[in-house]
């Protein structure tokens, strides 16, 4: 596993739509550890792979509903799940929707208020190739919509509300 480079605005790729994943081979598979080795480090809580200058539909999350109660609850150790989206589609999507601060780390320095559905189901092929189907609620609805928005080439910015350069309490990026 290999820490790759995160491509930041205004790089080309960041804007374009990404070709869909057709082979599942040991190169992917090296792409996608790399992926999630490199999502850990920046730190975040996704990654779309435009972000590390590849065109193709692929995206790493991680995350634990409840990671940000961790303080009050030390004593409990909350289980991070790990996702890997190839070709992701959401297929269907709640009526409701909820605003919530995003950062990206293709776009340091700025966060923005960003309306987005509550729930989504999203249907995509894991690392094998394989169907799956994952229906999200809350914050991790939040990060997959980011994430398969970067696989279209939107950016939180294009969608938020309002912009601005966090202060040091804010949180840290989705991505």
């Amino acid at each position: 596993m290999a820490l790759r480079e995160i491509v930041h605005l205004p790089a080309p790729i960041l804007r374009r739509k990404a070709k869909p994943v057709i082979k599942f081979d040991k190169t992917l598979q090296t792409v996608i550890d790399d992926m999630i080795e490199t999502m850990r480090e920046a730190p975040g809580v996704g990654l779309a792979a435009p972000q590390i200058d590849l065109p193709m539909q692929l995206a790493v999350v991680e995350y634990a509903e409840g990671e940000d109660e961790e303080e009050e609850n030390e004593d409990r150790e909350i289980k991070k799940k790990l996702y890997v989206l190839v070709n992701p589609e959401i297929v269907k999507v709640s009526e409701e929707k909820v605003n919530g601060v995003e950062g990206c780390l293709s776009i340091p320095g700025l966060v923005g208020e960003v309306e987005r559905h509550k729930e989504i189901q999203v249907r995509a092929l894991n690392r094998h190739g394989k169907p799956v189907k994952h229906k999200v609620e809350g914050w991790m609805a939040r990060i997959f919509q980011h994430e398969i928005d970067h696989l279209n080439g939107v950016l939180f910015t294009d969608r938020a509300a309002k912009i601005w350069k966090p202060s040091e309490e804010d949180e840290t990026p989705l991505d």
